[in-house]
Parts: structure tokens; C-alpha cells; sequence
């Protein structure tokens, strides 16, 4: 005899209760975004005289004119694609060269080096100490000083090491040993095509840290010219420094203001559009990898 469970009326409330938190939440963290977009595309005039809510008021593309007017938009932006890609590859070949070999349980000193892993997790020397050596590797105002420091993030690595040990069997390296398969053959021909879940993983959350870094290039970066976009960005939104050749034309201060406002909101639609269009195509793995990564190994 076949039939379904009745819900009962505890169930329903609990139900309804828990749609509609998840819906004001939702409001919640789709409407900044909403205005955010609607301002980039509204008057200048609209967005200082707070008329835009919901939609673009006065539809316009000068503020997204302005922004690529910037003088600095167009190298920042190439800056950050730079930091971006060059220091992902560097994260995901250093987090995967590290995360291996202490998956493996041939490798007797993998719990001493593991402890030390976590220990720089739960203690660092701070800000001072991590200027100094920067300053004493050279990097300071180069583009490496917002690569090398950063080349390993200890969770991320965990993360690989467990994927490794819940994913690639002992059988299947003692069987690839036996056919005199090198470690490195083995590493290269095996584990690294079946780690592509993981591989997108950390290089989704790289990739992320690099795009949305300003504060180490704040410390270690002063010609302006290996500006990455979120520091031209800081300086818009906080400093509220805007191209005074932006506003030649402009005849007075609110009008200027104005396009200060409309500039913001431009900047942050393009500084953010680049991760919102890669994420989609790695999505399926990110889920994947992220809980097979979690598993306790």
C-alpha cells in the first residue's frame, strides 16, 4: 500500500516561516544590487536628487562614459586581468605541488609539515613584519609584490589535500607503480586530469582574491601606473577623487558632484562584471569540488 505523508499543520507554519525569511533575505541582497546597476544607467541629476529606486531614471551611458574617460580605468583594468590570471596559475601550481605530496601516506614527515601549515593559519607576524620582508625581497612597487606573498592559501590547500585523499585510491598508485609509472608521470597523466572539480575550486577563489585585492597594492604599490581597478575604485568611493579632466566641461561644482556620484556606481558595475561572467562556466565543478574538498580525510 503506497501513499503520502500528510504534512501536518507545525509543518506548514515551519514551511511558510522559512520562505518568507528566505524571501526578505533575498530582497535583501538583490535590491543593493539592483540600485546599483539602475544608478550606473540613470542621469547624473536623478541619482544626486535621489529619484532612482528601482529602475534606471533618465536612461544614460555617461556614466559608464566617464568611467572608460578615466585615465586610469584603462590601465588599472588591465593591471588587475595581469595580477589575476599570472598569480592564479602561480596559487593553483604551488597549492597543488604542496597539497599532494601531504596526501600521501608514503611521506613520513607529511604531520610535522602539515603542523607548521596550520600553525602560520593561527599565528602570522603582522603587518610590519610582512612589509619588511616584501621590502627586503625587492618587490616593493612591483607588480610581484601582489603575487609572491599571497602564492599560498593554507585552507585552500587543505581543501586540495583532502580532494586528493577522498578522490585518488592507494590501489591506483600502487597499480601505476607497478607499470613503472614515475611519481611526476603519475601526478601529470592521473591526478591532475581527474582534479579538475578541485583545480576550479581554488582557482575560482584566487582568482576572486586577486580581482578584489587593493589593500597590499595600497602598501606596496606607489606609481600609479600598476594600479590595480579596485584601488582606482577605493580612491573614487572614498577619497572621492575624480579626473579633474573629466570636468572641464561641467559648469559648476554640483554638476561635478554629480558625475562623482554617477562614477561610483559605473565603476563598481564594471570592477565587478568580470567575475560575475566567469563564474557560471565553473559553477558545476565549484559545487563539486567544494564538497568533496570539505570531507574530513
Amino acid at each position: 500500500m503506497t501513499g503520502t505523508i500528510r504534512e501536518s499543520a507545525d509543518d506548514r507554519v515551519f514551511t511558510i516561516v522559512n520562505y518568507i525569511i528566505l524571501f526578505i533575505f533575498t530582497i535583501t541582497i538583490l535590491y543593493p544590487l539592483v540600485y546599483i546597476v539602475s544608478a550606473s544607467f540613470s542621469s547624473s541629476s536623478a541619482v544626486v536628487s535621489g529619484k532612482v529606486w528601482l529602475y534606471p531614471v533618465e536612461p544614460t551611458l555617461a556614466g559608464y562614459e566617464a568611467v572608460f574617460k578615466h585615465r586610469l580605468i584603462g590601465s588599472s583594468f588591465l593591471n588587475s586581468v595581469f595580477y589575476t590570471v599570472v598569480g592564479t596559475v602561480i596559487n593553483v601550481f604551488i597549492t597543488l605541488i604542496a597539497a599532494y605530496p601531504l596526501s600521501r601516506k608514503d611521506f613520513m614527515p607529511r604531520n610535522v609539515i602539515m603542523a607548521l601549515f596550520v600553525f602560520t593559519m593561527m599565528f602570522s607576524g603582522g603587518l610590519i613584519p610582512s612589509y619588511l620582508v616584501v621590502k627586503g625581497l625587492g618587490m616593493i612597487d612591483t607588480r610581484w609584490s601582489l603575487i609572491i606573498p599571497g602564492a599560498l592559501a593554507v585552507w585552500n590547500m587543505v581543501i586540495a589535500r583532502t580532494y586528493f585523499q577522498t578522490t585518488i585510491p592507494d590501489e591506483l598508485l600502487e597499480a601505476a607503480q607497478m607499470d613503472g609509472c614515475s611519481d611526476l608521470t603519475f601526478v601529470r597523466k592521473i591526478v591532475i586530469p581527474v582534479s579538475g572539480p578541485i583545480i576550479a575550486v581554488i582557482a575560482l577563489f584566487y582568482a576572486v582574491g586577486h580581482w578584489n585585492q587593493y589593500f597590499n597594492a595600497l602598501l606596496y604599490l606607489k606609481h600609479q601606473e600598476l594600479y590595480p581597478i579596485q584601488l582606482v575604485l577605493r580612491d573614487i568611493l572614498v577619497q572621492n577623487e575624480v579626473d579633474a579632466s573629466m570636468i572641464t566641461d561641467l559648469a559648476d561644482q554640483a554638476a561635478k558632484e554629480g558625475l562623482r556620484e554617477l562614477l561610483k556606481f559605473s565603476l563598481i558595475v564594471v570592477s565587478t562584471l568580470p567575475v560575475l561572467i566567469i563564474y557560471p562556466f565553473i559553477q558545476r565543478h565549484f559545487v563539486k569540488g567544494m564538497m568533496i574538498g570539505s570531507l574530513k580525510g
